[in-house]
């Protein structure tokens, strides 16, 4: 009887072990992804964008934007915008440039934002790659500058989730001739001149060009590493065609 009572005391021992073990644990998760339920804007953010549910987000205040597409922190973190692109704001894209980051300016310095990962957690600069949402307006704020026309799509896989509702905002804000797609962008020297916008030369193109997070643009050929989870900014149908655009060969 002794030694079924020793066996019962350490059987009860370890699973009162396990059990504040696993409390531990919960508790330990619940400081690195917070719930979304802890945040009420942040269910409405997951009601209408259910593909972040899980992903991890945080909020901060923005301290001065850089550019139409990146902005620092008032904790001192650089933040990009995951999957688009705004023109530069030097040579002959500088006053669109200027542009896009007065628009971005207005919405975001001063203002509380949510950011949320895609698979990413930084570019090679150390930035924060992120999808980003103004307090008190779900609709996310990448969105917003393809929408209105400040921004071109630039997808950089493994962060794909909204690639195509990107490409999707970008047409329209082209057909409609918005922000610096239109007039006010500088009739021929808009933003389609500044992204390197053009029609491929045949009715089915094959070749994918892309422009990465450094600003590089690639093209993949059809069998390529990467060619199938590639989401096309601009096709050609030659490799020449695309290399006549500034873009180059993808190792892979």
């Amino acid at each position: 009887m002794g030694k079924r009572t020793a066996e019962k005391t350490a059987g009860r021992r370890f699973g009162a072990l396990l059990a504040a073990l696993l409390a531990w644990l919960a508790l330990a998760g619940c400081a690195f992804s917070p719930s979304p339920s802890s945040d009420a804007f942040v269910d409405a953010i997951m009601r209408d964008y259910p593909q972040l549910a899980g992903k991890h987000w945080s909020k901060e205040t923005v301290k001065r934007v850089v550019d139409g597409d990146t902005y620092e922190t008032a904790s001192g973190k650089k933040v990009r915008l995951i999957g688009v692109n705004t023109p530069e704001l030097r040579g002959e894209e500088r006053e669109l440039g200027e542009a896009a980051k007065e628009f971005a300016r207005v919405r975001l310095e001063g203002k509380t934002v949510y950011h949320f990962r895609d698979i990413s957690d930084t570019d090679r600069y150390g930035r924060l790659l992120r999808y980003v949402f103004i307090a008190g307006d779900p609709a996310m704020f990448n969105e917003t500058l393809l929408r209105e026309g400040y921004a071109s799509v630039m997808t950089v896989p493994p962060d794909v989730t909204f690639a195509e509702t990107f490409l999707e905002l970008e047409r329209q804000a082209r057909e409609n001739r918005r922000g610096l797609w239109g007039d006010a962008g500088g009739g021929s020297g808009n933003i389609s001149a500044a992204a390197g916008g053009s029609s491929a030369s045949c009715s089915q193109p094959q070749i994918k060009g892309n422009i990465n997070s450094r600003g590089e643009k690639i093209y993949h050929l059809p069998g390529g590493q990467y060619y199938d989870i590639t989401i096309a900014e601009r096709w050609f149908c030659t490799e020449e065609e695309a290399q006549d655009a500034g873009f180059r060969k993808a190792a892979r």
